[in-house]
């Protein structure tokens, strides 16, 4: 299982939000690059980038430090937020993402997704799913759908979704464990590779999804707790093991 270090941006800034509330931040890094750089160093494979500006206004908003971020490391990184036509996510790609995360926009308009994946591929393409009380939730966390979660999940498998990211917002940031759960739910509607997300605090939680989600579940995106010392990202990596 592939641990994925996170760094949200808002204004910005390095940021973590509690429970996906845009009022409730923490920062940590002026240039989100010096994150990356600490997380690349730490031995991370991948690296999830959230344009939280993007994610509340539709497009994307923090290309510049989008790039820094690309250009920072060696490993690659995948960018969500905002992203909800072809020509936002040719620009993220373009700023040197490996990978897109869309959200809104899968659930909303299927023939831009469909359209996304003819023109990049399916490797290249992530659906974020973001859950509040087991219902797909949007526009940045501030709407929901009234779409459940594991429906969401098999519908967009059926439209040619190869990977999915699931994050349960109550526990975002909140590092009192992963809701596992609900994880396994969405997981087992679907054939494609799911990355968990949300809740991690502690190695237990890391062991604890190891040896408990579902064998699609490919990788776990940890933020606060790398943010707040909790442990290292070589610890988190060991821990998935």
């Amino acid at each position: 299982m592939i641990l994925y270090p996170a760094i949200d941006i808002l204004d910005g800034k390095a940021v973590r939000l509690l429970k996906g509330e845009y009022d409730q931040e923490t920062r940590y890094f002026d240039d989100p690059a010096d994150a990356a750089r600490q997380w690349a160093e730490g031995g991370a494979e991948y690296i999830h980038v959230v344009d939280l500006d993007g994610a509340k206004t539709g497009e994307p908003v923090n290309l510049g430090r989008i790039e820094r971020v690309a250009a920072a490391v060696e490993c690659p990184i995948e960018v969500g937020g905002g992203i909800r036509d072809l020509q936002s996510a040719g620009r993220i790609l373009d700023a040197g993402a490996a990978r897109v995360v869309v959200g809104t926009a899968a659930v909303r308009d299927p023939e831009f997704l469909e359209a996304l994946i003819a023109e990049r591929g399916a490797e290249q393409v992530v659906v974020g799913i973001d859950a509040r009380g087991g219902q797909v939730s949007l526009a940045g966390w501030t709407e929901s759908s009234g779409v459940d979660v594991a429906d969401a999940a098999a519908e967009l498998t059926r439209r040619g979704v190869a990977r999915f990211l699931f994050t349960p917002i109550e526990v975002d940031g909140t590092m009192e464990g992963p809701n596992i759960p609900e994880l396994i739910r969405v997981a087992g509607a679907t054939d494609a590779s799911v990355i968990a997300s949300g809740g991690v605090g502690e190695l237990a939680h890391l062991e604890e999804l190891a040896r408990e989600a579902p064998a699609n579940v490919e990788g776990v995106i940890v933020g606060k707790a790398l943010f707040e010392g909790k442990f290292t990202v070589r610890e988190g990596i060991e821990a998935l093991r």
